[in-house]
């Protein structure tokens, strides 16, 4: 958004790692849980992706669980780095060959167990922003700081060749009149184009990288930041209000991502203080009206129909009323976790928390129809744990993280969209329990379900606390 008294490369300093959304309380003694992190396709190996590890009432489908499934083994681990205070570590990615895992001031890719480093891109400066998506070749983009001093900006643009390990190049913003180093928030990668949005305004560029369009000099109306992912891109862009230009008006806009020529325009509600782009086809938009106190960064889900000019609303899944924890930065358009989607049926998953008398607290997890906002299904609930939605099988099955208890190790379950019966497929270590509790506890996680693999990778490296437990890890790769 626009601030006229100032251009935009006389913005303030970034902070060294981005606006989250708030973090939960702890409920009745569970632990408080970080993000979790949604891909919305553009991803070389099948697997979106969840947090470290909240629903409905008791009416509809509810399915139970079975078994401990396989025992998994600690594949490979990367310890956290040492640093002085929280330094963003966001970028966690598989491809066909690689894991890749953003660090300080750098990108390192590991083989796919996680035991064997195979590349390194230095960056020279902290990551401020990473897409999780992929193109089929394995490029993602980057955003990170122009040096490693205290007062480096976010101004660097990346496009990162995961599979080769390579910089592909990187870019510096500059606006309409030329002034060069316009800062950004969030970067992201759809349709053949890396787009960099923010308080400056918006950016993109082709994957060659040539530049496709800038961030307007002083202007009224601004890209707040875009949601890529296959081949489609879509803006959250913002206008200042003719009454007091401190208020915006927010418009998502499906757009061309060669030319930013719009194709569907859909304005939200004036109540509406953020949008976060959950995915691009089918349209999906978390909306903070600003009501929620629950630290989830969303208060009202919409689906869109942006098949025409005029973008057509076509269900609303009020998050206050059901109880439903989705958890969205707190302003940046892409980031939303806690959810997963299934293209196919058009259903989204949700975790929300349940208290009863006699089981204590837990978690499940509801099926609902983006069309219609009515729930399809719903979980048992698994007491005294997360669980968590990670991603959808090709099959339409959802694979969910189940959370650690302080006397079991977590695991990985799947839920049949059918009868949402839960069976668990992979239990990990139980030598881990402490150091998986850890990032639970005190990481911003991002975890990938792939290859019969769950990779967890934490979004910031921190000084060890009192509570972390023996060696809390920067990533760990549990699998068979």
């Amino acid at each position: 958004m626009s601030q006229p008294s100032l251009p935009p490369h006389h913005q303030s300093p970034h902070q060294p790692a981005q606006p989250r959304a708030a973090r939960r309380a702890p409920s009745r003694g569970r632990r408080a849980k970080p993000a979790l992190k949604l891909i919305v396709g553009g991803v070389l190996a099948a697997a979106l992706v969840s947090g470290c590890g909240s629903g409905g009432d008791d009416d509809g489908k509810s399915g139970g669980s079975s078994s401990k499934g396989a025992q998994a083994k600690t594949l490979g681990k990367v310890a956290m780095p040492k640093v002085g205070k929280e330094t963003n570590t966001m970028g966690t990615w598989v491809t066909d060959t690689t894991f890749a895992k953003g660090d300080v001031n750098k990108i390192v890719g590991y083989s796919l167990d996680g035991a064997k480093s195979r590349w390194e891109i230095p960056l020279g400066g902290q990551l401020c922003w990473a897409s999780p998506h992929m193109t089929k070749e394995g490029l993602t983009a980057v955003l990170f700081r122009d040096g490693a001093g205290e007062d480096s900006l976010c101004t660097r643009v990346g496009l990162v060749d995961l599979e080769k390990g390579k910089l592909v190049w990187q870019k510096e913003g500059s606006d309409s009149e030329g002034n060069a180093g316009v800062q950004f928030d969030e970067v992201t990668i759809g349709g053949g184009t890396v787009a960099a949005g923010g308080t400056g305004g918006g950016g993109a560029w082709s994957l060659d990288g040539k530049p496709l369009w800038k961030p307007a000099y002083l202007a009224d109306c601004d890209d707040d930041g875009y949601a890529g992912g296959d081949d489609k891109l879509v803006a959250i862009r913002g206008c200042d209000s003719a009454e007091d230009s401190s208020e915006q008006r927010l418009e998502v806009q499906t757009v061309d991502p060669g030319t930013r020529d719009v194709l569907s325009s859909y304005k939200l509600d004036e109540k509406v203080e953020y949008a976060h782009v959950i995915s691009t086809s089918p349209l999906v938009v978390g909306v903070d009206t600003g009501d929620s106190d629950a630290g989830t960064g969303t208060t009202d889900i919409l689906t869109i129909d942006d098949s025409g000019k005029q973008g057509k609303l076509l269900s609303t899944i009020d998050i206050l009323a059901k109880g439903y924890q989705p958890n969205c930065p707190a302003t940046s358009v892409e980031g939303c976790g806690e959810l997963a989607l299934d293209k196919a049926s058009g259903t989204l998953y949700l975790s929300s928390e349940v208290d009863v008398d006699d089981g204590g607290p837990g978690e499940r997890i509801t099926g609902l129809n983006l069309k219609t906002g009515k729930e399809t299904g719903k979980t048992k609930m698994a007491e005294s744990r997360s669980l968590i939605p990670v991603q959808t099988d090709d099959d339409g099955a959802l694979i969910a993280y189940l959370g650690s208890m302080y006397s079991e190790a977590g695991g990985v379950v799947r839920v049949d969209p059918e009868n949402f019966e839960m069976e668990t497929i992979q239990t990990h270590p139980d030598d881990m329990k402490d150091a998986e509790s850890g990032m639970d506890v005190y990481g911003d996680c991002t975890m990938i379900y792939a290859g019969k693999k769950l990779y967890i990778g934490d979004d910031r490296a921190t000084r060890p606390t009192s509570g972390d437990g023996a060696g809390r890890p920067l990533a760990v790769v549990f699998g068979p």
